[in-house]
């Protein structure tokens, strides 16, 4: 077999990209992918067509950089992260607030804490992933595969979940103040415990199937049925 143009891979030189330096990379293009640059100033850095993906740029200054053909799918930012006047940040491929994602395949990604305010989310692939205290209020999830994924104590006030598939989902703790429920297409060992907000869905959520509701979940070991009614116990313990 032949060898590929840019040869044998020296490990006695090799570095993870993980542990790639705002200003430490030997490599041009840029290898950072994964790599922790929040909350840094990353000056004039030419990252041209660099690999960023998967790269936390949260409260990252990239204001003055090249970020011509750089490879952003799957880079966190939030708020605060400033990038060069006219870059499209939100259509790059990252995700954070207003980030445009229809349909992207986001398939156990960790998204913890994130801020995803304002983003589209319809269609998008999100099954396995941990959104464990991330803010969706207000976002779009219509038609998204939420199988498996975690929102345990997640702000989803006024979440629009449509016609997306919720089976085996975590939502434990999670604030459902004003989301929409009613058209989800399955809560098939869905957890609900511990919720909030869903005192006036929760006749509809128990009126669905006993497939949906009876199956059980080995990762809560708990039904969609016991979480739901355990909210209603909690509702007549607090009166």
């Amino acid at each position: 077999m032949s060898m590929p143009k840019s040869g044998a891979l020296n490990l006695r030189e090799w570095t993870a990209p993980e542990t790639c330096g705002a200003t430490s990379s030997a490599t041009n293009p840029v290898d950072a992918r994964g790599a922790d640059w929040s909350g840094q100033d990353l000056g004039e850095l030419d990252l041209r067509n660099a690999k960023l993906c998967r790269c936390d740029l949260r409260g990252t200054n990239l204001s003055q950089c090249q970020l011509e053909g750089a490879d952003l799918r799957l880079a966190r930012y939030d708020q605060t992260t400033l990038v060069p006047e006219g870059f499209a940040l939100n259509t790059s491929g990252a995700v954070g607030p207003g980030a445009k994602l229809n349909g992207a395949f986001l398939n156990s990604t960790d998204l913890r804490g994130m801020d995803l305010r304002g983003s589209m989310l319809m269609g998008a692939y999100l099954s396995g992933s941990d959104l464990s205290g991330a803010l969706l209020d207000g976002v779009s999830l219509a038609g998204a595969d939420l199988r498996s994924a975690t929102f345990r104590g997640a702000m989803c006030r006024g979440t629009r979940f449509g016609t997306c598939e919720m089976d085996m989902a975590d939502l434990r703790g999670a604030n459902l103040e004003g989301a929409a429920l009613e058209t989800v297409t399955s809560i098939r060992g869905a957890d609900f415990s511990l919720c909030t907000g869903l005192e006036d869905q929760i006749g509809a959520l128990l009126s669905r199937s006993v497939q949906e509701l009876d199956c059980w979940n080995p990762m809560t070991r708990s039904t969609t049925r016991a979480s739901l009614e355990s909210l209603i116990k909690g509702q007549g313990q607090g009166a």
